[in-house]
């Protein structure tokens, strides 16, 4: 597993211990809404509300809670009118982030953003400034399973998916976002709920911090996440192995 990974997991690991509960299942419920607006309620029918299921269901969340959401938002529930926008820009160091938002006030939701970047020593740049130092990739996650390395990479292949990176903490399969939900529902079959699965901004060029910078970074990030109407951020840093241990401390 490359830079990417550990500096994913020390993300996962922070937005778990650091995130309130009631702000995340907030944030699950807005992509519940959203995704049953964009399709059908039914999530037989709708792939994207199928996923915005599972990550509310792995993240405790009750079944009624969910179907509530997904009812009021097939009745057209008023104030729910949220809007997809992504950000971009560079933070301290000349590391590029990316910042996926559901607003239903895009001044709001850029003013606090521009603000996170600057009180951080970086800055918020125009669309497309720095995606093109990423990839769009669907990224399926299963902890765990170290003995099962062989049977992953060979489902993973018959899936359709382009790669699967494999060590102690887990495997991480990677695919087209076209064959996602196909690469998802394939390896689900086989080896279960993964832990997480979505489609991501996989960095293709990566900036390598020690551990005094990436503590800076990683505050900005979490500031960032802080907002209500954030729901994904990504930036292009990796981390050595140690050091990537003494920040999961």
């Amino acid at each position: 597993m490359a830079g990417h990974s550990h500096a994913k997991n020390i993300m996962h690991r922070k937005a778990a211990q650091g995130a309130k509960k009631a702000q995340a299942f907030a944030k699950l419920i807005r992509e519940i809404t959203v995704s049953a607006k964009s399709g059908m309620p039914d999530p037989a029918m709708n792939p994207r509300l199928r996923a915005a299921i599972k990550a509310a269901l792995t993240a405790n969340m009750t079944r009624d809670t969910i179907d509530r959401a997904i009812k009021r938002a097939a009745q057209g529930a008023q104030g729910e009118d949220y809007q997809e926008v992504r950000y971009e820009g560079y933070g301290p160091f000349g590391v590029a982030i990316i910042v996926e938002a559901l607003t239903d006030n895009r001044n709001r939701t850029a003013g606090d953003i521009r603000s996170a970047f600057a009180k951080a020593g970086g800055a918020l740049g125009e669309t497309n400034s720095v995606s093109f130092q990423f990839e769009r990739k669907g990224v399926i996650w299963f902890p765990g399973l170290a003995d099962k390395a062989d049977e992953m990479l060979e489902a993973a292949i018959e899936a359709g998916a382009l790669d699967v990176e494999s060590d102690e903490d887990g495997h991480e399969v990677t695919c087209a976002p076209e064959d996602f939900f196909a690469v998802r529902d394939a390896m689900e079959a086989k080896f279960g709920s993964p832990e997480s699965a979505r489609i991501e901004w996989v960095p293709n060029v990566r900036i390598d911090l020690d551990e005094e910078k990436a503590r800076d970074i990683l505050k900005l990030l979490d500031r960032l996440d802080e907002s209500d109407d954030v729901q994904n951020v990504y930036a292009n840093f990796e981390v050595s192995e140690a050091v990537s241990q003494r920040l999961s401390a």
